[in-house]
């Protein structure tokens, strides 16, 4: 499941936005991956990250996940990944990384068809929306060729002023929250009662990019004190995706 793109315009572009997307097929690879999330996630955010190798991103979770890389073509480095847990695999482990966030209760009945995407995160020379596109991508054509139709995870929002711009921004957005059978439950509540909601608050790109394809928020924001986050719980039907953004995405 290899997809290449080349973001080049003729004579313009360095070599180095030759960008391709699959699955990491070898133990290198998904270390390359995790070393990533680290630098990012606990260099770049401060993350509190439990791991027993210093410079990686490594849980109890990354064994039973198939992990998603976008490669720079030209120096060979991955250059953005994602985490995904089949609904297999999420038996075999005993369940979803989100529902150390969440009770899923309500989503029970839609587990045999529930992916889990997570960890998502892109080096900071190529945070551009060709990196975005080709991850996109990427779970697309995951979706397709393994049969599944849900995908679940949380889009986190910083944390930095307190909390006060993810209650904002969680305030606005009404018309995307799920029918109450697809509600879930944060186990460690963002208190959004102590905080401002009426500010003004700019929606992150990822957060950004599933809304317009058609996933709903299933609940109140939930606290993630490692990463001081606020994460919003997202489920994405398949069905969902418009026409537009299926054609845009399966052609890559």
């Amino acid at each position: 499941m290899t997809t290449t793109l080349d973001t080049r315009p003729q004579g313009t572009r360095p070599a180095r936005q030759k960008l391709s997307v699959d699955i990491a097929r070898c133990d290198r690879e998904i270390l390359e991956a995790q070393k990533l999330r680290y630098r990012v996630f606990a260099g770049e955010l401060g993350a509190n990250l439990a791991t027993r190798t210093p410079g990686v991103d490594h849980d109890i979770y990354d064994p039973y996940c198939d992990h998603l890389v976008v490669r720079d073509e030209t120096s060979g480095e991955i250059v953005g990944t994602y985490r995904i847990l089949s609904p297999e695999n999420a038996r075999r482990i005993g369940g979803y990384y989100t529902e150390n966030e969440f009770d899923l209760t309500r989503l029970q009945h839609l587990r045999p068809h529930l992916v889990e995407i997570g960890r998502s995160c892109v080096h900071p020379d190529f945070r551009t929306g060709a990196t975005i596109t080709m991850l996109w991508a990427g779970l697309a054509r995951y979706m397709r060729e393994n049969g599944h139709e849900y995908l679940i995870g949380c889009a986190s929002i910083s944390m930095g002023d307190g909390g006060h711009a993810a209650a904002s921004l969680y305030s606005q957005l009404g018309e995307q929250m799920s029918p109450l059978e697809y509600r879930v439950f944060p186990r460690c509540p963002l208190p959004l009662a102590a905080l401002k909601n009426d500010l003004p608050a700019e929606m992150p790109p990822l957060i950004k990019g599933y809304l317009r394809a058609g996933a709903y928020v299933c609940g109140d924001p939930a606290w993630d004190p490692d990463f001081n986050t606020a994460d919003l719980p997202l489920l994405l039907s398949m069905s969902r995706v418009g026409d537009r953004y299926a054609r845009h995405f399966l052609s890559r």
